[in-house]
């Protein structure tokens, strides 16, 4: 069976294993039932997620000139400490930078490869920590716009990891960590101007199970622009990857905005 469309990050549910689903335009694919099966998956062109011209995509999905210029790509993605629109400041789309930034916004502690601190959208959890590999996670504050969040991610930088070791995350080098304990030993370094939202945020791990049957030992990633093609059986979906059985593991996310065939046998 052979499908074919533009990539976009696989969508998911949250259950016992996660689901996994791929837009493929015109079919909506199952990842779990792939799993085992020996599948082929081939570079046809790119297509940016916004002005959906075969431009080569520079990042997050988008050409270079739409990344520098659409609100989806300002930096307060990336760096949510940047976000004005509490203050009615416009970066590059005021009421888009409105309906993103002021709302409720959640800062958490994950664990995927080791404990980190993030930033998501309310409305995004447990998405995020699943797109992240996180096998437990907790609620850490929420509070009111993605500034305030952002903030708080910035003075607990000073005191834990704010990044995911990918490679641990995919050989599955993890370990159980007591993060409602982590939690209140951080607090302590909760900004002023957020410590009045502290106890309203969830108070206990949440516990995330993926459908890996095999996990790689020493990971190689694809980069199927290069590749032009690659074939494997697979074997496990964890985060935004597809693992395969020789080991190779394939982002989707990082891989947005391609046009690919995949082939199912």
């Amino acid at each position: 069976m052979q499908y074919q469309g533009v990539l976009k990050k696989m969508q998911t549910e949250n259950q016992s294993p996660i689901q996994y689903y791929l837009d493929m335009g015109t079919d909506f694919i199952n990842m779990n039932q792939l799993l085992d099966h020996d599948i082929q998956l081939q570079f046809v062109a790119y297509e940016c997620l916004n002005c959906h011209l075969n431009k080569q995509i520079y990042r997050q999905g988008f050409c270079k000139s739409c990344f520098f210029e659409i609100p989806q790509a300002a930096d307060w993605i990336m760096r949510p400490e940047l976000s004005t629109a509490h203050l009615d400041k416009e970066d590059r789309d005021l009421a888009y930078e409105k309906s993103v930034q002021l709302q409720p916004h959640i800062v958490y502690l994950a664990n995927s490869s080791n404990v980190k601190v993030g930033v998501t959208r309310k409305q995004q959890v447990p998405t995020r920590w699943i797109d992240q590999g996180a096998h437990e996670a907790i609620e850490f504050v929420e509070v009111p716009n993605r500034y305030l969040a952002g903030i708080t991610e910035v003075a607990l930088k000073e005191h834990i990891s704010d990044k995911t070791n990918w490679r641990k995350m995919l050989t599955n080098d993890i370990k159980d960590v007591d993060l409602v304990a982590q939690k209140e030993e951080l607090s302590a370094y909760i900004p002023s101007e957020v410590t009045s939202y502290y106890t309203k945020a969830g108070a206990n791990e949440i516990h995330l199970e993926f459908p890996v049957l095999r996990y790689p030992e020493k990971v190689k990633s694809l980069n199927l622009v290069n590749t032009k093609s690659f074939r494997g059986t697979l074997k496990g979906i964890k985060g935004q990857y597809l693992i395969f059985e020789d080991d190779t593991v394939f982002n989707i996310r990082a891989n947005e905005g391609l046009v690919v065939s995949l082939d199912i046998n």
